[in-house]
């Protein structure tokens, strides 16, 4: 198998631009023998700083998924109506004009590498429906747009991201998984499209506050046919630099096999273990599998941002070579 790898949450340049620490960073990467590829963020241009440095350094093996919760985030702290779930018209307008853009990005980039190169692009439910309303009505609205354009190539998937609950604080409260599903399931019957959705565990998590829920997103998305992928970020019920159930991407557990982790993180090998097996037939060759991992603290060296990513990947790899 070979594995996405959202390798800006723990670039080196995450706080400041710096091309030089960055391009010995991606040396590291390249020198793994089982990514695939990056889930690489879009905030509004192919690379947030620079798209030339981008594309002379990437691996032209390399595929990529398009994550656009960055950009998504940027823009919900300047207008909390946005997104293409919104039911603010001049908010789900935005979001569009957003995604057209980052539709934009990927012929850039394909056209940069020769070839396709994007598998998928991960949409987002915005907004956050604690402080805008959002609908289920709207999303679809939005998709049918999506859908008349030219993707290059690339799928669309909805990232599942923490919907807003009663029971407790949320980190993203976007729409719910069930509203997600209904959408897609309408749309692909309607107009013989191919959605579907990807479970980051991190998230799933936060929103249930329990390990036992992510099980429960990812077998009822299976269940329906539409799982498409299984992103690995872990989240802590103890406080630590990563906080207490948010979305800060906290790396997997430390254990015996691994030289680096997290102290305190939900996200152990037999977690990773119990999420892949639950996918069940529906994890093939074409699934998208991968981590998105932060780092605490922020100006760590090189060693821990590249470790912490190889310890996790192989975490993954040793349930496929059980």
């Amino acid at each position: 198998m070979g594995y996405f790898v959202g390798a800006y949450a723990t670039s080196p340049a995450g706080v400041k631009w710096d091309p030089e620490a960055e391009q010995v960073y991606y040396q590291q990467l390249k020198a793994f023998g089982n990514i695939q590829g990056l889930e690489h963020p879009f905030t509004g241009s192919l690379h947030q700083h620079d798209d030339d440095w981008f594309i002379a350094n990437i691996d032209p093996s390399w595929q990529f998924v398009i994550t656009c919760v960055p950009g998504i985030m940027g823009a919900l702290a300047q207008n909390p109506h946005f997104g293409i779930a919104s039911d603010d018209e001049a908010g789900r307008q935005e979001a569009l004009v957003f995604m057209q853009k980052a539709c934009d990005a990927i012929a850039k980039l394909n056209s940069a590498n020769g070839k396709p190169c994007v598998k998928a692009i991960e949409i987002q439910t915005a907004p956050d429906r604690s402080k805008a309303s959002g609908s289920a009505k709207a999303l679809k609205a939005s998709l049918e747009t999506m859908l008349s354009w030219d993707w290059h190539g690339a799928e669309i998937i909805i990232e599942h991201c923490d919907a807003l609950v009663p029971e407790h604080e949320h980190a993203k409260g976007f729409l719910s998984l069930e509203d997600e599903i209904t959408v897609v399931q309408e749309l692909n019957n309607s107009l013989q499209a191919n959605l579907g959705i990807l479970i980051n565990w991190g998230r799933s998590a936060i929103e249930s506050h329990s390990t036992d829920g992510v099980i429960h997103h990812i077998k009822r998305v299976k269940d329906v046919g539409l799982l498409k992928g299984l992103m690995f970020s872990g989240v802590s019920d103890t406080q630590t630099d990563y906080g207490i159930w948010k979305d800060t991407h906290m790396p997997a557990a430390k254990d015996a096999d691994s030289e680096f982790g997290a102290e305190h993180s939900l996200l152990t090998r037999e977690e990773i273990h119990r999420a892949l097996a639950a996918c069940g037939d529906a994890l093939t060759n074409d699934t998208i599998i991968g981590i998105k991992l932060g780092i605490r603290p922020k100006d760590a060296p090189l060693a821990p941002r590249v470790g912490y990513n190889q310890s996790a990947l192989g975490m993954i790899d040793n349930f496929f070579s059980k």
